[in-house]
């Protein structure tokens, strides 16, 4: 894909990492609802095979924790909590998990950080590729995605979660996408929708204005 254009759409894939896909400590938070993580994970290579179909510029966002990286916030959260630092960089837990980046499509990192619009260059990129509309899939609906979908709406950006392509942490599920489409906007709806893949029409001129009673 070449020049931006305007009202595109692009597939923003969020830390599909194997320290938040396969690791141990992944596994034990789910348990016995580890199939939940799965289907997630299912879920995120549908979608990068559909938007690549069509044509949709797939972005790829990893997030790297290692200490080095880590505000004096972080680290004492992870004390506090026995936490131990994911996704170091060059470890097994930093690769893609089940989907990778094919030639061409962009990857951008986070460090110790949530938000995409965080990694280097992000937004820029979005912007100079004229995006207005992102579709998010990855972990987790409840931290990074929701995160990046605040920051994406706040922006101006269109937002689509993907309810199929993701799952939450530490939120009840449901209650997660029901805030986004409240407080976002956003659409929430599954890979296999068409509508998914196009943004959403804004027409200025439909807006209505009603003023209150004098």
């Amino acid at each position: 894909m070449t020049g931006a254009e305007p009202d595109r759409t692009a597939l923003v894939v969020v830390d599909l990492q194997n320290d938040f896909c396969a690791g141990p400590a992944a596994l034990a938070r789910f348990g016995e609802d580890v199939a939940v993580l799965e289907r997630a994970v299912v879920g995120c290579v549908r979608a990068v095979a559909r938007a690549r179909e069509r044509g949709v510029e797939v972005l790829f966002v990893r997030f790297v924790g290692d200490p080095g990286h880590q505000g004096p916030g972080w680290r004492l959260r992870d004390r506090t909590l026995g936490k131990r630092p994911k996704c170091l960089e060059g470890s097994w837990g930093a690769r893609f998990h089940a989907v990778v980046p094919a030639p061409g499509e962009r990857v951008f990192t986070k460090r110790a950080c949530f938000d995409a619009f965080l990694s280097d260059g992000f937004e820029e990129y979005l912007r100079a590729r004229g995006v207005s509309h992102v579709v998010l899939a990855g972990l987790y609906a409840d931290v990074c995605v929701d995160t990046t979908a605040r920051t994406a709406f706040q922006k101006g950006f269109h937002v689509t979660v993907l309810t199929d392509c993701t799952a939450a942490l530490h939120l009840p599920y449901d209650a997660v996408l029901g805030f986004m489409r409240l407080v976002y906007g956003a659409r929430t709806t599954t890979a296999d929708d068409p509508r998914a893949w196009t943004a959403p029409v804004y027409r200025a001129e439909e807006e209505t204005c009603v003023r209150p009673p004098d």
